[in-house]
């Protein structure tokens, strides 16, 4: 196993941390806390309707993101690889969000570890001696 193999889960874990850290700290969440949870994002009436949808959504790619590190983390473990679709799914999710929403995401830290996952995906394992 290389180090780039070991390091874009660790990578992916990272980004996700920041993902979830920022979007709790979104200033969405009092009012969605006073209004008790259920159902205070779907009203499209409301003054800081896009704030909230924002801050759900970003903590729940955040958390996806998470979960996606975490399960590439135990594959690279157990089979000392990374697999090449790590990468695909990572370029999928970070390119049409550059596409819509660039400059004003960070959606291309997806599209540079999607490339490192790939690259690491395409480095041999070595040979054990």
């Amino acid at each position: 196993m290389n180090a780039l193999t070991r390091w874009v889960p660790r990578l992916m874990i990272v980004a996700a941390v920041a993902h979830v850290a920022i979007a709790l700290t979104d200033d969405a969440w009092p009012g969605i806390l006073r209004d008790g949870f259920f159902r205070s994002v779907v009203d499209h009436g409301s003054a800081d309707y896009d704030a909230r949808h924002s801050a759900v959504w970003f903590l729940a790619g955040g958390l996806a993101l998470f979960a996606l590190g975490v399960l590439t983390q135990h594959v690279v473990r157990s089979t000392g690889r990374l697999p090449a679709q790590v990468g695909w799914l990572l370029l999928l999710l970070g390119v049409p969000l550059c596409l819509v929403s660039f400059p004003a995401t960070g959606a291309w830290a997806l599209l540079v570890l999607g490339v490192l996952a790939l690259v690491a995906a395409r480095r041999p394992a070595p040979v054990p001696a």
